[in-house]
């Protein structure tokens, strides 16, 4: 089962897993008939006989039914984003982040799930000194979104502690980029800006330094997540890439030949200046280790956002 199937990460895993043989139960609260931007994520999906989609919100609907059978549970579904989180939002990430959860793990125990992957954020790290942040750091999320990540993982964590229920490993992603990412997000953003010329809102100076993590090597490293034998525990998922803002600006100009007008404003509350990952645990426990670099990650980004249909092409 891939929840948050209909979304970003999401399709994308549930594209890669029915390509390789598998069977896919997928489950979102978006409707596909009616929201155009999941009909588009599972546009690759469609027909396909080994994805089945399932449109039903996890803080209310009957899970053990749609879990029979279920070997793996890749639990992506949530509300991501920094900047919302602070206002009275926060009781929805609550829900969806926190409590969704603990109902999908009372059912992954009950089915008798052997492995449940969940997707973290590197944002339970919060500010750095510099150096790269490895799992045994102490935790220090600035957001109300990250303390909501951070308590989804430990949740997940301590129910793996137990005799019964699933192994799981929680995935800290690193700034995830690629096809399908939400309109929001800042390297979708900037191309966006470069393809069509119009201005790019920049929080800060543009020296906040992130570890772009391209999707295609987020999925490999999920898909290990959930098939390596004794993984477990908080492992790093970061793209080797690590870079500013201004660099993927630089990139997004010399791709399209179009100088991006930028517009700064004050960098917003819980804003970093810096993630940087470990990548060692994914190495070891995983055998994992980003492919993608930036500019070849930007360029197919770039050419999906150009497509006049979904991109579901790999970078070169």
């Amino acid at each position: 089962m891939v929840t948050g199937s209909a979304g970003f990460i999401g399709s994308h895993l549930a594209h890669a897993l029915v390509q390789a043989g598998t069977t896919v139960i997928g489950v979102d609260r978006r409707d596909p008939s009616t929201d155009p931007t999941a009909a588009a994520n599972l546009a690759a999906l469609r027909g396909r006989p080994g994805y089945h989609h399932v449109t039903a919100d996890l803080l209310h609907c009957a899970i053990d039914p749609i879990l029979i059978d279920a070997d793996t549970v890749f639990h992506l579904a949530g509300i991501p984003g920094v900047r919302p989180s602070w206002g009275p939002q926060f009781g929805d990430y609550l829900a969806s982040n926190v409590l969704a959860t603990h109902r999908v793990l009372e059912a992954s125990t009950r089915i008798g799930v052997s492995r449940l992957v969940v997707a973290s954020s590197s944002s339970v790290y919060g500010p750095t000194d510099g150096d790269a942040s490895r799992e045994t750091d102490r935790p220090n999320p600035a957001s109300p979104y990250a303390v909501t990540k951070l308590a989804e993982e430990q949740l997940c964590l301590a129910y793996a502690k137990r005799s019964v229920g699933p192994s799981v490993v929680a995935l800290r992603y690193f700034t995830v980029y690629g096809p399908r990412q939400r309109a929001d997000m800042f390297t979708h953003r900037a191309l966006y800006a470069a393809l069509t010329g119009q201005p790019l809102r920049l929080y800060g100076e543009g020296h906040q330094r992130r570890d772009f993590t391209y999707i295609d090597d987020v999925v490999a490293a999920t898909i290990a997540a959930g098939t390596v034998p004794n993984a477990h525990g908080t492992i790093n998922v970061g793209g080797g890439s690590n870079a500013s803002l201004l660099d993927v600006i630089n990139i997004a100009n010399s791709l399209t030949g179009r100088e991006i007008q930028l517009h700064q404003d004050h960098m917003r509350n819980g804003d970093v200046l810096l993630t940087r990952a470990d990548p060692g645990r994914a190495g070891e426990v995983l055998g994992w280790q980003p492919r993608v670099d930036l500019h070849s990650g930007l360029r197919a980004h770039m050419q999906a956002l150009a497509s006049p249909v979904p991109d579901y092409s790999r970078a070169a």
